[in-house]
């Protein structure tokens, strides 16, 4: 039998360890953040431990980070945890993107764009978006605090192979339609559990049509559908966005070689294989409280039907089923996230909101994944777009992704947003988040409800 792009990966990696049985792996690269680090930093403390190898992990600012101004944290706890995360960097000798240097960012945006990032390798941070750098033919995953201190002192972990799921995704995108419309699209059909004990590879000529920043919106919000791993073959987009970035291997041909190995041998070696037809997809808008409730923009609101879930949702959004996605009522909107906080989702948004204005009911918060990406839009005057447009144009960092930071969504507002949960409470106590394309972010925004994009996008 041959094997499939993630079976090559983990075999690559396995330590010790037999097949169906816990097998401990090596860790290429392990990716930091201030919030789930410090307690793993305490722990090899404790027991006297250092860190193993410290020149495979990265360490960046992100979570807690104002982003009106990233120097003057007043929340305490954040504080602490930003001050922390400097020290335990500075005494086990571990590189940081500090706050305001030209590296600091989103971990899963800063990770692809600095070149860490690539094909063949096994990356884990403590966040559950890392599945992220599937999308260069990598296998990426979230791990847990006492994980974390486990890689920082040993450079593997123990983990459970889970079986092969392929995704396939055939057909041209509609006009309108976009890669955050294919994730939403899958998960609003399948649920927020078919990936659960799988890892999932996504193929296909839609998928090898897209950019790199295209495939990682993909595979960041794999964990929204159960999975812990998402993946796409490597290939010459892959190479191609590597090539050149500050840390891409130094024998890049030697490289490039390895990788075009990198791939599935057959799709009779997947377990289960879902078919997606990207040329029947439509703009999508999560109107629940998890991205599995999701549908079509045109698509009335599914009924109760005695499904107390489904039930409280609506109670907690402020909906009706028969209700479509232009009667809510925006009143924020949010462009960033490491799910589509990248350069090309600010310029599809910048393209819509130049010469407009947005609706004055509406307050908008842009914020780039990245201070790369920030200095790059400002570079193409991105910027001045959106701040004509009326919207608040900020400094790096998640943000109102998640209420971790002084950007919150305040109770009972709807916000439509570019990220990847739309938990209860996720932007804010009582906060009401409508997941969507960075295109129906800004239509909404110009609106005050969300509109069919597909009538006015060129």
């Amino acid at each position: 039998m041959g094997k499939t792009l993630f079976d090559k990966l983990w075999d690559r990696h396995v330590v010790a360890g037999k097949d169906g049985e816990p097998q401990l792996i090596y860790v290429d690269l392990q990716l930091i953040h201030e919030v789930t680090s410090p307690q793993a930093f305490d722990g090899l403390r404790q027991n006297k431990r250092s860190v193993r190898h410290p020149e495979l992990t990265f360490a960046t600012l992100d979570h807690n980070v104002p982003t009106e101004d990233i120097f003057n944290i007043q929340d305490a706890i954040s504080r602490k945890q930003i001050e922390t995360l400097e020290a335990n960097c500075k005494d086990f000798g571990i590189r940081l993107a500090d706050l305001g240097t030209k590296e600091q960012g989103i971990v899963h945006v800063i990770g692809p764009e600095l070149g860490l990032t690539q094909p063949g390798m096994v990356i884990v941070c403590g966040d559950s978006h890392t599945a992220t750098h599937g999308a260069f033919g990598s296998i990426g995953f979230g791990i847990g605090t006492s994980e974390v201190e486990h890689v920082l002192a040993t450079q593997t972990i123990w983990q459970t192979k889970p079986k092969n799921m392929g995704v396939h995704v055939h057909g041209k995108l509609p006009n309108g339609v976009y890669a955050k419309d294919i994730i939403l699209g899958l998960i609003g059909r399948e649920g927020v559990a078919f990936g659960t004990g799988y890892a999932v590879e996504y193929y296909g000529d839609t998928i090898d049509s897209l950019s790199m920043e295209e495939r990682m919106s993909i595979c960041n919000m794999t964990i929204e559908g159960g999975a812990k791993y998402g993946c796409i073959k490597p290939d010459q987009t892959t190479f191609d966005y590597i090539q050149g970035r500050k840390y891409a291997p130094a024998d890049f041909a030697n490289a490039q070689a390895d990788w075009e190995t990198l791939y599935t041998d057959s799709t009779a070696d997947y377990d289960v294989i879902i078919d997606v037809d990207a040329s029947q997809l439509a703009p999508m808008v999560s109107w629940g409280t998890n991205p599995g409730m999701t549908g079509p923009v045109d698509e009335p609101f599914p009924e109760i039907d005695g499904d107390a879930n489904v039930q409280q949702a609506y109670n907690y959004i402020g909906l009706q089923p028969g209700q479509t996605a232009d009667q809510i009522p925006i009143t924020y909107a949010f462009f960033g996230s490491c799910t589509n906080g990248r350069l090309s989702d600010l310029k599809i948004a910048a393209k819509i909101l130049k010469g407009k204005t947005v609706d004055p009911r509406v307050t908008v918060l842009v914020v780039p994944g990245s201070r790369q990406v920030k200095q790059a839009a400002e570079a193409l005057g991105l910027d001045q777009i959106f701040k004509d447009a009326g919207c608040d144009w900020r400094e790096p960092g998640c943000s109102a992704c998640l209420a971790m930071n002084p950007d919150k969504i305040p109770a009972g507002e709807h916000c439509a947003s570019t990220t990847n949960r739309n938990f209860e409470g996720r932007q804010g106590a009582g906060a009401r988040t409508h997941l969507a394309s960075p295109a129906m972010v800004a239509y909404a925004a110009l609106n005050g409800h969300f509109i069919d994009i597909r009538k006015v996008v060129d």
